[in-house]
């Protein structure tokens, strides 16, 4: 197969050379470089390769050119090489031109010349975004996964997949000759779907996450006896702990019954957090952070889900179940919240079957010219709403209030009113869900009158309000009616006295057990912000040193 394209467009000759040459030094072996000197000859280039099927993996762009500038050729670039990624290179009068660019045609990134180094002004940028193609682009050694659209259970599968980023192929036993030649090879019947084929690990039929997990060689077992830090969830505030943990010492390990990144790494795009001006996907941001966890040495347990937490004097042990325990000094509650479930009749017979809770980038993809429609009016539902609106022929809000601003930062707001196929449908909700087998309509009502109608949709994503993972702990860690744990000064306030054991008062973020800490989304009165989370996340740690010194 031919190698993808970067392609560099400067009119400037020398420095068209340049960046060609940079580009040579450190791609060539990957990629074929090609160069252009103006916009017009750059699409001829596209079309050309177009013509051919060859990919085009980066287009670099300077601004200042005659006749196109860089962002008018970047923005019909798109249509000769869709899900390439774009760079702008810009004098430093030409940031607001690039900054707008960045919402008005989803350029990646803007450079400023001069670029030099390129080890530390060119390379770094252009490596993220080349893995962030590579990882989009892959189709070669995928897992298969075979199962009816409408299944549940191959919708879970799906999910895990996605949020732990293993690329795989998705096949509909209904519509795919290959995936019932692969059903009838492994000779797997109605009751062995999802059929889970895995390269050099075979087949696996109606897997659980945990096998699923096992066989991709996730880490599902604990490598030590004792640690000085167990974080239970690896959400922003579960991961930020591991980092600083680890980096600082301590014996970390991470227990997530899911994929990392929590409820933020469904997220199509956090645009409000520090340092990323375009914003990054939950699932990048995640992944990020994972690759820091390993770096520093902490270990990560997938498809693991916690039971029980039980004190034995200054040893916590989180029991996992089937007689698998981690015992550790410390610990951090990291679980996070859950959207909560949707009340409307029959929902819950056709959840995971066209009613979904969050959105991935699978749910996404899965509606493509379909009409769905989606609840909620806060920042999460308003970017789900448009990463749909990319596939979906239209995506209907469905909010309680009378507008959006009531829950949604101006700047969503703004995005979801230019998107010609996004509707918002105020003081309204979903009062029942019809279907056989799998969502079919929905009948909603307007809350001020009462009218009713009922509309054909095979996808409802659910963005509503905040259930905090806690039910499995015990009575030792108080909590408030709604189940969000309480820490710190709050322990004092809301218990028995007696309840807290010590003289000293609980430290912040400390719960009603000694040696037990809450972060993030999970803590009461946690301001639930992916930044807030990861700084509660690295708080955390600073206490459990303290509460270490004191043992």
């Amino acid at each position: 197969m031919a190698k993808p394209t970067i392609l560099s467009v400067d009119d400037d000759a020398a420095v068209s050379m340049a960046i060609a040459r940079d580009l040579r030094e450190r791609y060539a072996a990957e990629y074929r470089i090609v160069r252009a000197t103006s916009g017009a000859e750059a699409l001829q280039v596209l079309s050309a390769l177009k013509l051919r099927g060859q990919s085009v993996a980066l287009v670099v762009s300077d601004q200042k050119m005659p006749e196109m500038t860089g962002v008018e050729f970047l923005e019909q670039a798109k249509g000769h090489c869709p899900g390439a990624k774009l760079v702008l290179l810009t004098a430093f009068a030409d940031t607001d031109a690039a900054i707008k660019a960045i919402n008005d045609i989803g350029l990646d990134r803007y450079l400023r010349k001069p670029w030099h180094p390129p080890e530390e002004q060119l390379y770094p940028v252009l490596d993220d975004l080349l893995s962030d193609w590579q990882r989009a682009n892959r189709d070669a050694d995928a897992v298969r996964v075979i199962a009816h659209r409408w299944s549940e259970h191959g919708h879970e599968v799906r999910s895990f997949l996605t949020r732990n980023h293993v690329h795989y192929v998705w096949l509909d036993i209904e519509r795919s000759d290959e995936a019932r030649q692969l059903v009838e090879l492994h000779d797997a019947g109605r009751e062995a779907l999802p059929l889970v084929i895995v390269p050099d690990a075979g087949a696996l039929r109606a897997p659980s996450t945990l096998e699923v997990a096992s066989a991709l060689g996730l880490r599902t077992t604990a490598d030590r006896e004792l640690y000085d830090l167990c974080i239970v969830g690896a959400g922003p505030a579960g991961l930020a702990a591991a980092v600083y943990g680890a980096s600082e010492g301590l014996r970390t390990i991470v227990v997530e019954r899911d994929a990392p990144g929590g409820q933020a790494g469904q997220s199509a795009a956090i645009e409000n957090y520090l340092g990323f001006p375009r914003g990054l996907s939950g699932a990048d941001l995640a992944q990020r952070a994972v690759a820091q966890v390993s770096r520093f040495g902490a270990e990560m347990l997938l498809a693991r889900d916690a039971m029980r937490l039980d004190v034995r004097g200054p040893v916590k042990a989180l029991s996992l179940g089937d007689d698998v325990e981690i015992e550790s000094r410390a610990v951090v509650l990291a679980t996070g919240v859950s959207y909560r479930r949707l009340e409307a009749r029959g929902a819950d017979s056709v959840a995971g079957r066209g009613v979904y809770y969050g959105a991935s980038a699978a749910e996404a993809q899965a509606c493509a010219d379909e009409d769905v429609y989606l609840v909620g009016g806060a920042n999460s539902a308003g970017q789900a709403a448009l990463n749909l609106a990319k596939h979906a022929r239209q995506v209907v809000m469905l909010v309680r209030g009378n507008d959006l601003a009531m829950g949604m930062s101006s700047y969503l707001v703004e995005r979801i009113n230019k998107t010609k196929n996004i509707r918002v449908r105020p003081k309204t909700e979903v009062i029942e869900a019809h279907g056989d087998g799998h969502l079919e309509a929905l009948t909603i009502a307007n809350i001020g009158s009462g009218a009713q109608e009922r509309v054909e949709t095979n996808f409802l994503f659910v963005f509503i309000g905040a259930a905090p993972r806690t039910a499995w702990l015990g009575d030792e860690i108080a909590r408030d009616d709604k189940g969000f744990v309480i820490t710190g000064r709050g322990v004092l306030e809301n218990c028995e006295v007696s309840n807290w054991p010590l003289l000293r008062d609980p430290f912040p973020l400390e719960t009603s057990v000694p040696g037990v800490f809450a972060a993030g989304d999970v803590r009461l009165e946690s301001m639930k912000r992916v930044a807030a989370a990861v700084g509660e996340g690295a708080m955390a740690v600073a206490l459990v040193h303290q509460y270490l010194e004191t043992m």
